[in-house]
């Protein structure tokens, strides 16, 4: 079966027509897109890089991945995303291969074909996470990079992620977000071990609500972003 909640497809294809707005739903998205592609391209350099973006939904970061120099695919579930993500290619002129895919099908077709492979605010709305992580982990070659972001499960996480988020700042949509399917760091660095990749690095998110900026930090609490390479 694949591994996707159509209850969550359902949800964000309804909101596909908006990703490119900067004051929409996705004006989070649009927030940490600078902050995410800069932790990204500081680790690996994307230059020049054949890179996976994993759930890209209306393609912010593979746009933004390919404006680095890099050779991008974006794979999704979602019709109404990927329209979007096709159309933007127009105005932006950028170069991405977008398909509809899981993860997972593709996996057993190019395994160890993309030397970095992002997976960005997904895990969070799959039904199984730890599949998600191995086809990450099966479609990098040896050494190349996985990128993943998520957020940590834990009531500080549930007051800002869900509360603040959602009912009191209203920066997202009511329900986007599943408190039980936060994922804690290190249930997904043992799910990296088991699949074959080495955890490098550990980095929290945080958002000032009053000047309106996020921050990479060391506090992981909530959000978190997480690289692995694949062992030899």
């Amino acid at each position: 079966m694949t591994n996707a909640d159509q209850s969550e497809l359902d949800k964000f294809s309804q909101l596909a027509h908006r990703w490119w707005d900067p004051n929409s739903d996705f004006k989070p998205l649009h927030d940490i897109n600078p902050l995410r592609l800069a932790w990204i391209d500081g680790c690996c350099s994307l230059a020049g890089r054949r890179v996976l973006d994993v759930g890209c939904g209306g393609g912010l970061l593979s746009e933004a991945m390919s404006a680095a120099g890099a050779t991008v695919s974006g794979i999704d579930l979602s019709d109404r995303a990927l329209s979007v993500a096709r159309l933007h290619l127009l105005e932006s002129g950028r170069s991405v291969d977008y398909r509809k895919i899981s993860a997972e099908d593709l996996a057993v077709r190019e395994a160890g074909s993309y030397d970095v492979v992002t997976c960005m605010e997904l895990l969070e709305h799959v039904p199984d996470p730890r599949s998600m992580v191995g086809a990450c982990a099966a479609l990098v070659r040896p050494g190349g990079d996985v990128f993943f972001s998520t957020i940590n499960r834990n009531p500080k996480a549930y007051l800002l992620a869900v509360i603040g988020a959602e009912y009191l700042l209203r920066m997202l949509p009511r329900g986007t977000h599943d408190y039980s399917r936060f994922i804690r760091p290190s249930e997904l660095a043992r799910w990296a071990r088991q699949v074959g990749l080495d955890p490098r690095e550990l980095r929290g998110m945080s958002y000032n609500p009053l000047s309106g900026r996020y921050s990479l930090v060391a506090d992981t609490q909530v959000n978190f972003l997480f690289r692995a390479v694949r062992n030899a």
